[in-house]
């Protein structure tokens, strides 16, 4: 990822980095105590993360990204708490509802074996032997096993997200390969 120069976040006096990709580790939810505190919500496998963290992106979509120092961050029934400096009343608090909190792509934790960031997936050719049956527009969480949401010349097509259908995915290349089970694809259409 490139970093193009940093500009002062408007009435901040911090840098405000403008850069192509960034991920959410969290979505600002609503103000939490008197000092200035927020609530998010988790978008992130690493929560213990933010305890390591000193600066997070903030960021309303269609609007900029503005650099902020994160001093403390704890966990409240499955959310984080998290408190900023220079964000020190329950007014300045409300005004970030609603916020991503966001990390460069770069800053990420490495995973291991054949673990993938779903937000790598989205463009993703998807490839079933020689055949190319479309692209990856997103992934599905809601229910159950995660479902790639591929476009097809016919139209969508779902896709369990499971190593037994999905052989092989190489981000590098951008290529999942799958081996889809007899009907799936009459099934989506």
């Amino acid at each position: 990822m490139k970093r193009r120069s940093p500009q002062p976040a408007p009435g901040s006096g911090r840098p405000c980095l403008e850069a192509e990709e960034f991920v959410t580790v969290a979505r600002i939810r609503r103000a939490r105590g008197r000092c200035g505190e927020v609530l998010a919500e988790l978008f992130t496998d690493f929560p213990e993360r933010f305890r390591q963290r000193e600066d997070l992106l903030l960021y309303r979509p269609g609007g900029q990204r503005r650099l902020v120092g994160l001093e403390k961050a704890w966990f409240h029934k499955g959310n984080v708490v998290l408190k900023f400096a220079g964000i020190d009343s329950i007014a300045a608090a409300k005004t970030l509802a609603g916020c991503e909190v966001q990390i460069p792509v770069e800053r990420r934790l490495p995973l291991g074996g054949s673990a993938v960031y779903w937000s790598d997936l989205p463009g993703c050719r998807v490839v079933q032997g020689k055949r190319e049956l479309g692209v990856v527009r997103h992934l599905d969480p809601t229910i159950g096993t995660p479902v790639l949401v591929v476009d097809t010349p016919q139209g969508e097509l779902l896709i369990p997200f499971a190593e037994e259908i999905c052989r092989r995915v190489d981000l590098a290349g951008r290529r999942i390969e799958v081996e889809l089970p007899e009907g799936l694809e009459d099934l989506n259409r």
